[in-house]
This record gives C-alpha cells, structure tokens and sequence, in this order.
C-alpha cells in the first residue's frame, strides 16, 4: 500500500460528503456534478484500495475506513482554510478587526472613534464586543483588549494604563453628598463585573481606606458595567467606577469623582496580537493611537492617591 497522499481534490469531494452523508448536497457545495463527485471519490478509493461508503438505497454511510478518514479530513481542511486565511491578513494591511469587552467597546472605544477613523480613513475597522476567549486565526481576529491580572504566553502584550476605581456619580448628586461619610445615606449602585478579582475591590474596602467601617448591601447590582456606569449617568446612584470606563465622562464633566482616593486593582487592560504581528501598519496605528488616548485623560490618574492593594 503506497503512502503517497491522494489528490487533494478528491479528498475535498470525500469530506463534503462524508460531511452531507449525500453525494448529491456534497456535489452542490463544490459546484459539481453528482458524476463527477461519484468519479473523485470513487478515484479515491482505487487510491486506498478499500470502499469508503457504503451504497445504500437512497442514502450513503461511511465505512469503517470512511470513518478513519472523515475526521481528520475535516480538520485538515479547516486547519488549510485558516492558514489560507491568515496567509490573506498578511498582506491586508486596511482591515483591521479587534475584540473587546462589550463594556470597555461602548465606553471606551465607542466614543473615541470618531477621531481614529478621521486620522486613518484608509483603515476599516470591525469589532466584536465579547468576552470569550478568541482564536486569532480561526475568529478573523488581529487585535484583543482583555482586562484581567493574568499572564499572555505566546502572545504580544501592551499593557494598558494603570486601572483603578473610586466612587463616581452625577454632579447634582455629588453636591447631595460632599463627603464621603455622607456615602452612607447615598443610593449606591453595584458592579459586579469586577468581582472575580481576587482579593477584592469593593465598596468596604474603599470605605476602610476613608477611615469609615461601613459595608453597603442595598442597591441595584449589574453583571456589566457599561450598564452599571448607564445608571450612575443617569442619577440612580454612586458607583465605583473603572479607570478606563469612567475617566472621559469624568473629564468631560458628565460624572463628578469628589474624592481623591482611588483603589489599585491589580489587573490592567491589555493590547494582545501573535507576536510579530505588532509592527503591522493597521495594528501598530491602532495601538499607537489608544495610547495617545489614554494619555489624554493620563491628569485624571495623576490627581489620585492610589491604594493598592498591598496596603489592604
């Protein structure tokens, strides 16, 4: 038996098949014939020496050598098409597709835009708000804003600006509750998207740090904070906001931050590509340009007393 690989034509027609377990749906997706598909896998066989389907009134199954074949077939074709794909990307250098929490897509990059795509028209941008864990080949994607204060083996990695929180609310209800004793009697509004950080960052802990023994439990909780920040724009509550989520609203006035203490988190955002992909002209604009952001608000931070968290 020769173990020369067969024409990979004839695998194609195989796994479309073994794939629609029908000659006739597989020969369609290849925009073939049903002769011609019947002739490729047939060539396919003579080439294994052994049947790969059974021929069955009105339908086909796999033979035990079929079935030997199919999956690997199957991998080895979507393994070919995402190699074709990232083959494609490198030579793209005007699309640029990027992930990112839905919360720091709608209060970070959202509102920044604008001024990115002004500066580099020639660059088409796509998002994908998520939070799953993406596969820079297989999801099409070029660059991952992830947030947490973990490692990122085999991957370029910018970390982002110092991240914290403090409590952050509407001017109207800042002047309601000057001081942070005051707090107590505050609607206070809970985001929960933070609360896997470990040891936690949370309102008693900012209360220690004011000198208060104070654990607030009531008020409305959200699992995002995009809509934890919604609310506090909208005068339901205090909240304790996020660096990078909150600092425009809070330089453009819309959020006031009365209290100069902030509280370390001990996690960053980070700009995340395969390593060598970082000096690609759409990805090193886009980073170059997020940092130039960040140091827009850069005052904000500089302004703080920041607790980290070594010092709870």
């Amino acid at each position: 038996m020769s173990n020369r690989l067969p024409p990979l034509t004839a695998l194609r027609a195989f796994d479309a098949a073994a794939r629609h377990m029908s000659f006739a749906m597989a020969a369609a997706e290849l925009s073939v014939t049903p002769a011609a598909l019947s002739f490729q896998i047939k060539s396919l066989e003579e080439h294994l020496g052994a049947p790969l389907f059974r021929r069955l009134n009105r339908k086909v199954e796999l033979t035990d050598a079929g079935m030997a074949l199919a999956q690997g077939a199957a991998e080895g074709f979507q393994l070919l098409a995402a190699a074709w794909r990232a083959a494609q990307r490198t030579t793209d250098t005007q699309t640029l597709t990027v992930t990112a929490g839905p919360a720091f897509t709608s209060k970070w990059l959202a509102p920044r835009l604008f001024e990115f795509a002004q500066a580099h028209p020639e660059i088409e941008l796509r998002f994908a708000a998520s939070l799953q864990r993406m596969d820079f080949a297989r999801d099409n994607v070029d660059v991952a804003i992830r947030f947490g204060r973990g490692s990122d083996p085999g991957l370029y990695s910018c970390p982002l600006a110092e991240e914290w929180v403090m409590p952050v609310m509407t001017p109207d209800l800042a002047a309601r509750y000057p001081t942070a004793e005051s707090l107590r009697d505050a609607p206070i509004i809970f985001d929960d998207s933070i609360s896997f950080l470990d040891p936690p960052v949370d309102w008693t802990r900012w209360f220690a740090q004011m000198g208060i023994d104070f654990t607030p439990t009531n008020g409305p909780r959200f699992s995002q904070a995009d809509h934890a920040l919604d609310a506090a724009l909208a005068g339901v509550g205090v909240v304790l906001g996020r660096r990078a989520l909150v600092v425009k609203d809070i330089d453009d006035g819309r959020l006031a931050a009365p209290f100069d203490v902030a509280l370390g988190t001990g996690a960053r955002f980070r700009f995340l590509c395969p390593e060598g992909w970082e000096n690609r002209p759409q990805i090193k604009s886009f980073r170059d340009w997020m940092l130039h952001e960040i140091e827009k608000t850069a005052h904000i931070t500089r302004s703080l007393r920041i607790v980290p968290l070594t010092e709870t």
